[in-house]
């Protein structure tokens, strides 16, 4: 379920469109280049040349097969999902580099990031309660701990509390850890992929 921060409206069909153009691009020429795509930002609407993070998901055969993404707007949005999409293909550690016999099976999700805010809580009880199933992104810190589920792991993780469990465990604490020391950042995110 997509949530929308009031200062970005959503992105038009078209614009969607020439986003998964350009991930699916830019993931065909490190294919063949070993290398992302170049982007020429000003080819492209000012509303994708606005400065936004994004994360690029890849599926294949309804299995993940790789996500990269950035928590905050460091550069033009074409720019990110550009860099997002050879990364997810070809640089997430937790598969090796994506082979040209897998493209044609690609199911590409592009998930579009509000601004983070700080949440505000007393203990993990008021944190789980303020907690908005199919909505909320989270980045969770403490010190040099720190991880995020994008709105999209309710559908594997719907319950609150397990939700929040993993996301510990993603960041590197122990599932059950508290303190008074963690930091909650609510973020939404306007979702989309070639499969829509």
């Amino acid at each position: 379920m997509p949530s929308h921060d009031p200062a970005h409206t959503p992105l038009p069909p078209q614009d969607r469109r020439l986003l998964l153009r350009l991930a699916r691009d830019s993931i065909r020429h490190g294919l063949e280049t070993g290398r992302p795509l170049r982007v020429v930002t000003e080819e492209y609407p000012a509303t994708l040349q606005e400065r936004r993070a994004a994360f690029v998901t890849l599926n294949r055969n309804g299995a993940l097969r790789g996500c990269i993404g950035h928590l905050e707007a460091i550069q033009p949005l074409v720019d990110d999902v550009a860099e997002n999409a050879f990364a997810a293909a070809f640089r997430d550690p937790r598969f090796p580099p994506l082979s040209p016999d897998e493209f044609d099976d690609l199911e590409i999700h592009i998930s579009v990031l509000t601004p983070a805010h700080p949440m505000t809580f007393d203990s993990e009880a008021d944190l789980v309660r303020q907690l908005r199933p199919g909505e909320d992104g989270l980045i969770l810190e403490e010190g040099p701990y720190r991880g995020t589920f994008l709105p999209s792991v309710w559908e594997s993780l719907p319950r609150p509390e397990e939700f929040l469990r993993h996301l510990k465990m993603k960041a590197g604490l122990p599932p059950d850890h508290w303190s008074d020391r963690i930091r909650i950042y609510r973020y939404g995110t306007e979702s989309f992929s070639d499969r829509d």
